[in-house]
């Protein structure tokens, strides 16, 4: 009798509220973290932030989204370069994060440590004096269906201006709120 009613429990209410986990995580948000510096200020190592996937099965990325996305196959292959080089074994990288820059269509240009786009200078307030970039880049157009990504560290961040631009499709979704560290939680801009 104990153990039937064990099992009605499982398949009433633990075997549901797995399902509803797995098709939340896997069509509507999820949470994520970032391991690294390349999104500082915004997003410091280590925080916690939700990841929504909803938005952009209704309209296009916009100019200062920060998405999440897998990278792209000249990412991997560069990484991979860097590991033989060094004598270690290939990786497979994880999903980066950074700020969508430029849209289908835009010339990028990247000098005097600014971003150009369609040669007017990007207001970029989110950006310190201390993380302007200090390399110059482009111009570049970017291509139908892609993406020109940086992140909010210029100087210290793996993105478009090393690897390429992002297609439409390795994007996850757009990070927007952040649940950790308590002391900073909220909107994510």
């Amino acid at each position: 009798m104990k153990l039937k009613a064990i099992l009605r429990e499982i398949v009433e209410v633990v075997l549901p509220a797995l399902l509803l986990f797995l098709v939340l995580r896997t069509f509507i948000v999820e949470a994520r973290y970032v391991p690294s510096p390349s999104m500082r200020p915004t997003i410091i190592e280590w925080d916690r932030f939700l990841v929504e996937k909803v938005s952009y099965r209704f309209r296009e990325p916009k100019r200062g989204d920060i998405v999440v996305f897998h990278p792209t196959a000249e990412a991997n292959a560069l990484a991979n370069e860097e590991q033989r080089r060094r004598g270690e074994a290939p990786v497979k990288l994880d999903d980066f994060i950074k700020r969508i820059i430029g849209l289908p269509g835009e010339t990028v240009e990247i000098s005097e440590g600014k971003v150009w786009i369609n040669g007017v200078p990007l207001a970029e307030e989110y950006i310190s004096p201390d993380r302007r970039p200090i390399y110059e880049f482009g111009p570049v157009t970017v291509g139908e269906d892609e993406y020109f990504v940086l992140g909010d560290n210029r100087n210290q961040s793996w993105d478009s201006h090393y690897w390429g631009f992002l297609p439409r499709k390795n994007i996850v979704g757009r990070a927007f709120w952040r649940f950790w560290p308590l002391k900073r939680m909220g909107m994510i801009r």
